[in-house]
């Protein structure tokens, strides 16, 4: 080993060992699929997007190419449009607003609270006349405050669709992220808890008629014949993508169980450090049922300690690339959201994925820790 080597590797997501960790799973669901000849809406799609509405408790799983798409097509079809306004976290992917200049309505952004997520008190001053829906993220694999934010639905009459793309499994108050507006949506990205062999997404609702308009809408705008009744798309979650989902999904919980253990382990190591701020650990708050899709931490001197990983061998992300949406000068916003400008100074996602072993946990905190003298 060179002597200025790492002494250990801990990349921050590792799509090799994620897949080689169950490869005689995936090949064999590989080849029942190849042999099936079942590729496109077929039983494995309606069997995956079953279950994971019975999971949550809704009526309806609508399969998708990806979460952006959901997003278009559940919007679309509540009817947003040319004229509406939807007020969505800066804190989120550029593909949270994009879906709503995808449909022709108007993004407006407004400022995190402490937990990285929608401020419910930055809401109501974002009101206008023209505002049609309330998009909150819930990011991380924690869910947004949802008594304050569908109090302020309920008195101006908004709807709110939940971009939930990072929050499958996470609870408000025992409650599923994505079922408390009109409808959600999931993304199965490889890098999600979740996640397939490309791209995969899904739209979840309670509403039979919202989930038939859905279900049409995915597929060029047919209905239950090859009948064209509207303009639509071709947005399909493919079977063999579902087929691995849904054996993946049949090991849910305890993959969640798994990353809550590393987040304590997380928290056992570095809760003592005034540098830096960590997400709450699990059980902490009775509110909320935390999932860790991400661990993402504030430190003093971020980029320093970045840097410092990155050489001892640790990878880390900021997330979006290192800004919030609202910061992406070209797009065209105007506005100070000094929560979220903090935030992104100070942000930083350490490694969190099922690969991890606890040694590993340690060697990235033991690296922390020594960047701060300790």
């Amino acid at each position: 080993m060179a002597a200025d080597s790492p002494a250990r590797s801990v990349p921050f997501f590792n799509y090799q060992q994620a897949f080689t960790m169950h490869e005689e799973e995936y090949v064999r669901i590989f080849r029942g699929v190849m042999r099936r000849g079942a590729f496109i809406m077929q039983q494995d799609l309606q069997e995956f997007e079953a279950s994971v509405a019975a999971y949550l408790g809704v009526g309806h799983g609508i399969g998708v190419g990806n979460a952006t798409d959901a997003l278009e097509i559940l919007m679309a079809a509540k009817g947003i449009g040319p004229g509406d306004e939807v007020i969505f976290p800066s804190h989120t992917m550029v593909a949270s607003p994009g879906s709503v200049v995808a449909i022709g309505a108007t993004p407006v952004p407004v400022d995190c609270g402490p937990d990285h997520l929608m401020d419910p008190a930055a809401i109501e001053p974002a009101i206008t006349a023209r505002t049609k829906a309330i998009l909150p993220v819930h990011l991380n694999g924690r869910t947004c405050d949802m008594d304050r934010i569908q109090a302020i639905s309920n008195k101006h009459g908004l709807m709110i669709v939940e971009d939930s793309a990072q929050g499958l499994g996470s609870r408000y108050k025992g409650r599923f992220a994505g079922t408390f507006g009109v409808g959600g949506v999931f993304s199965f990205y490889p890098a999600k808890i979740l996640g397939c062999m490309g791209d995969g997404g899904m739209i979840v609702t309670d509403d039979a008629d919202l989930a038939k308009l859905c279900f049409s809408l995915r597929d060029h705008g047919r209905g239950e014949t090859t009948d064209a009744e509207r303009w639509g798309r071709n947005s399909r979650l493919d079977n063999l993508q579902a087929a691995f989902l849904a054996w993946q999904f049949g090991h849910y919980q305890s993959i969640v169980d798994r990353r809550r253990a590393l987040a304590s382990l997380y928290q056992e190591r570095l809760g003592d450090l005034a540098e830096v701020t960590l997400p709450p650990a699990p059980d902490s708050d009775p509110d909320h049922y935390d999932t860790f899709q991400n661990y993402e931490i504030e430190a003093e001197q971020r980029d320093d300690l970045r840097e410092f990983l990155r050489a001892e061998g640790v990878g880390t992300l900021i997330q979006w690339g290192g800004k919030a949406v609202h910061q992406f000068t070209s797009l065209g916003f105007q506005v100070s959201l000094p929560n979220t400008e903090r935030l992104f100074e100070r942000c930083l996602m350490l490694p969190m994925n099922i690969t991890l072993s606890d040694d590993d946990v340690d060697y990235v905190a033991d690296r922390v820790r020594r960047f701060y003298g300790r």
